[in-house]
């Protein structure tokens, strides 16, 4: 895996200054439904600052937004420093129906413009329910592996993988969930966490090894 850092990123970790790390998302980025200091962001923050990573996760998740949104506030979310960031997105296209050929094209768009920009890139992404039909499963899960490859980004694959995991063993995941069933309560979100911390830190650790 091969990334070229912004020169900011690169004077960021010689000063050994906390790397900007922006979480790109929606609702389960931004924290819906939760207390300030529930979300995932700040969980993820102090997960991080526990392994003793010098970072500082930005919140960058809007709720309700797709990944046409995603796309079309990078100018703004780019104005400051971005030394890294994370890709949470898919969820209400997922929600919506909408089409997956769309949802990858816009996400191919963030992905192209960081990799213009020299900003690394870390991509989440979601499974697909089989009430949309097979086909739309099989393309929707396909692109996020597509995209990483194309983009040479980490995966990690599920974002909701500590439900999936109750799912696939006959239990119920309502109890890491708010009333909605959409949104992880604190619960939920510590589990996310712990699931993609280790992979978010081993992201951070391979932009750390990078000559500046």
């Amino acid at each position: 895996m091969s990334f070229t850092l912004v020169a900011g990123s690169s004077v960021a970790l010689a000063a050994e200054t906390p790397i900007r790390l922006v979480a790109l998302g929606d609702s389960l980025t931004q924290g819906y439904g939760l207390p300030q200091d529930e979300g995932f962001v700040p969980q993820l923050q102090a997960w991080l600052d526990a392994q003793g990573v010098k970072v500082e996760v930005i919140n960058a998740g809007v709720s309700g937004d797709t990944t046409a949104g995603g796309l079309a506030r990078m100018d703004w979310t780019l104005d400051e420093q971005v030394d890294a960031m994370l890709v949470t997105l898919g969820g209400n296209d997922l929600l919506r129906g909408l089409n997956p050929a769309t949802s990858k094209e816009n996400l191919s768009g963030i992905l192209a413009r960081l990799e213009r920009e020299g900003i690394p890139a870390m991509l989440a992404g979601l499974p697909a329910p089989g009430n949309y039909g097979p086909e739309f499963q099989l393309a929707f899960e396909r692109m996020y592996i597509d995209l990483a490859g194309q983009y040479d980004v980490p995966l990690y694959p599920n974002f909701m993988q500590p439900m999936t995991d109750k799912a696939d063993a006959g239990a119920s995941f309502a109890d890491l969930m708010q009333d909605d069933h959409i949104h992880p309560n604190a619960e939920g979100v510590a589990l996310i966490v712990e699931g993609i911390g280790p992979e978010v830190l081993e992201f951070l650790r391979a932009l750390e090894e990078q000559p500046s």
